[in-house]
C-alpha cells in the first residue's frame, strides 16, 4: 500500500517537474517567435522606403535633407542588431517618415499620385501589423513572467535559472499628448 502512495507522489513530483520545464521552453519559443515578427515587419517596411523614396523624389526634388533623414533611418534599422538597436532605430524611422508625409502635404501632386498613395497605405498597414506584433511580444513577456513570479512557478524558475524578461517600452516623449492648433 505505501508502495503505490510513494509512486504516486514520486509520478506528480515528477509530473510537475516535466510540466513546469515544458511551460518554460513554450514560452520562451512564444517570446522568440513574437520578436521575430516583429522583425519580419521592421523589414517590411524597410523594403517599402525605397519605393516611397523614389515617388517623393520625382515630385519633390529639393527636398533631399528629409529624404536623406528616411534613407539613413531606414539603413540603421536593416543594420540593427539587438532588440534595443532595434527599436531605437525604428523610432528614428518613424520621425523620419512622418516628416516626409508632412513634405506630401506641400505637394498636392504627390499627395494625388496613385503610388505615393498605395505605398502610404501598405506602410499604414505595416504600422498596424508591427504595434500588434509588439503587443503580441508584450503578452508573451506577461504570461513568462507570471510564470516566473508566482507560486509554484517561482520555485521551477529558480531550479531551471529562468529570470523574468523585460517589455518591449515606449519612450516617454512619444508618451506626450499630441497639441493640434486649428489657429
Amino acid at each position: 500500500m505505501w508502495e503505490i502512495i510513494i509512486l504516486a507522489i514520486v509520478v506528480i513530483i515528477g509530473g510537475m517537474f516535466f510540466g513546469y520545464y515544458n511551460r518554460f521552453v513554450t514560452l520562451s519559443n512564444r517570446i522568440d517567435n513574437s520578436l521575430s515578427q516583429i522583425d519580419v515587419q521592421l523589414k517590411r517596411r524597410a523594403d517599402l522606403i525605397p519605393n516611397l523614396i523614389n515617388t517623393v523624389k520625382g515630385f519633390a526634388k529639393h527636398e533631399t535633407a528629409a529624404i536623406k533623414a528616411v534613407t539613413d533611418a531606414r539603413k540603421a534599422l536593416v543594420g540593427a542588431k539587438g532588440v534595443e538597436k532595434k527599436v531605437e532605430a525604428d523610432k528614428k524611422l518613424e520621425s523620419a517618415l512622418k516628416t516626409i508625409f508632412a513634405i506630401a502635404e506641400g505637394y498636392p501632386d504627390l499627395k494625388a499620385n496613385t503610388n505615393f498613395l498605395e505605398l502610404q497605405k501598405e506602410l499604414t498597414s505595416t504600422e498596424d501589423k508591427v504595434a500588434y506584433s509588439r503587443q503580441y511580444y508584450n503578452d508573451s513577456i506577461l504570461t513568462y513572467n507570471l510564470l516566473c513570479r508566482t507560486f509554484p512557478g517561482v520555485l521551477f524558475a529558480n531550479i531551471y535559472s529562468k529570470k523574468p524578461r523585460t517589455y518591449l517600452e515606449i519612450a516617454a516623449e512619444e508618451k506626450e499628448v499630441v497639441k493640434v492648433d486649428f489657429n
